[in-house]
C-alpha cells in the first residue's frame, strides 16, 4: 500500500508564493505520472499541474505560467511551485501517483493524498 504525505500549504497574501510537496511512501516499484489538482468549495476537482517519468509537464490554463511542477523520483516526491497566488487559487490541494508495486504488475495503480489546504487572502 502506497500513502501520500503533503505539505507546505497555509495562507498567503495575495501576489504570495507556496511551495507545495509529496512524498509517496510503501512498496513502490516504480512511479508512471505525479500529479496536482484542487478542489474549491462548491466545485469540482480539477487539474492544476501533471508531470510524467519522463519529466513532460502538463498545465491547468488558469495557473500556466505561475507554477512549475518537478518530480525527484529518488525521493518518491512530486513538488509544485505557486507563485503570484490570486484569492481564486484557494482551494484544497491533492496529490496524485500512479505506481507499480512490482515488476509482476499489468497495470499502474493510482492514489490521491488527504489534501492540504491553500488559502490566499489579505
Amino acid at each position: 500500500q502506497v500513502q501520500l504525505v503533503e505539505s507546505g500549504g497555509g495562507l498567503v497574501q495575495p501576489g504570495g508564493s507556496l511551495s507545495l510537496s509529496c512524498v509517496a511512501s510503501g512498496t513502490i516499484f516504480s512511479m508512471n505520472g505525479m500529479a496536482w489538482y484542487r478542489q474549491a468549495p462548491g466545485k469540482e476537482r480539477e487539474l492544476v499541474a501533471g508531470i510524467n517519468i519522463g519529466g513532460m509537464k502538463q498545465y491547468s490554463e488558469s495557473m500556466k505560467g505561475r507554477i512549475t511542477v518537478s518530480r525527484d523520483n529518488a525521493k518518491n516526491t512530486v513538488y509544485l511551485q505557486m507563485n503570484s497566488l490570486k484569492p481564486e487559487d484557494t482551494a484544497v490541494y491533492y496529490c496524485y501517483v500512479e505506481y507499480l508495486t512490482s515488476s509482476d504488475d499489468a497495470n499502474y495503480t493510482y492514489t490521491w493524498g488527504q489534501g492540504t489546504q491553500v488559502t490566499v487572502s489579505s
